[in-house]
């Protein structure tokens, strides 16, 4: 199956890639700027792809992500320190981000006569982000099952979507991803600054997988205050 992945750069998202170049058949990665904070972890999407010898995409959404604003990812909001499935953690939400993006992903992936588009959406995911459910990717595919019509069939491969990030952990490690490789902080900082709903998601999913976590924190044991607290 020749499949396009939607790459961040982030550790979900290149296990993903890993795991698609081993099993299936690899056409490239594809990124977006959507006028982000920082553009660090796009970095880390090019060196999976250069890594995997595959090509590389970035979308220009620059324009489209001026007016999607509100979020801590956009804007000057200050992004909250705490564990990911907080409610103060919603502040990090881009409204329709995802479905503007697979709707991309799917017009390129058809383009290309590829055969699937791959998503690294999880388990996790779901209370925060709604366009990361089940019943989301459900029906998008019904969507564009109805667009592409008559001219491609590309499905919405996401295979994390029921499993919490410590299966992605355990499956990265499979495919021997370079975790280090990859950047999850939503700070963009010289390192993962340990305190933020990703980096206590990403730390604590190694803990539960029982795999080492090679990131650098600046605060590597914040983690585990959070843990105990919620």
């Amino acid at each position: 199956m020749k499949t396009l992945v939607i790459c961040s750069g982030g550790l979900d998202s290149v296990s993903l890639a890993h795991k698609v170049a081993a099993e299936q058949e690899l056409v490239g990665l594809i990124s977006f700027d959507y006028g982000q904070r920082h553009k660090k972890e796009l970095r880390f999407a090019e060196r999976a792809a250069d890594r995997l010898e595959v090509p590389f995409e970035l979308i220009d959404m620059r324009h489209i992500g001026q007016f999607l604003s509100g979020s801590a990812l956009t804007d000057d909001v200050d992004v909250p320190d705490g564990h990911y499935a907080e409610d103060s953690m919603k502040v990090t939400v881009v409204p329709n981000r995802n479905a503007i993006m697979l709707a991309i992903a799917f017009g390129v992936a058809a383009a290309k006569q590829a055969d699937a588009v791959a998503a690294a959406v999880h388990g996790g995911d779901h209370f925060i982000y709604p366009d990361c459910r089940p019943d989301f990717i459900d029906a998008f595919q019904v969507m564009q099952d109805r667009a592409l019509d008559g001219y491609a069939s590309v499905k919405l491969y996401t295979p994390f979507v029921h499993v919490p990030k410590s299966a992605i952990v355990t499956e990265g490690a499979r495919h021997h991803t370079p975790f280090a490789d990859t950047w999850s902080c939503y700070k963009g900082g010289d390192l993962h600054c340990g305190r933020c709903g990703t980096c206590v998601e990403r730390r604590e999913a190694f803990d539960l997988a029982g795999i080492s976590d090679p990131t650098d924190y600046a605060d590597r044991d914040y983690w585990k205050s959070v843990v105990e607290a919620s």
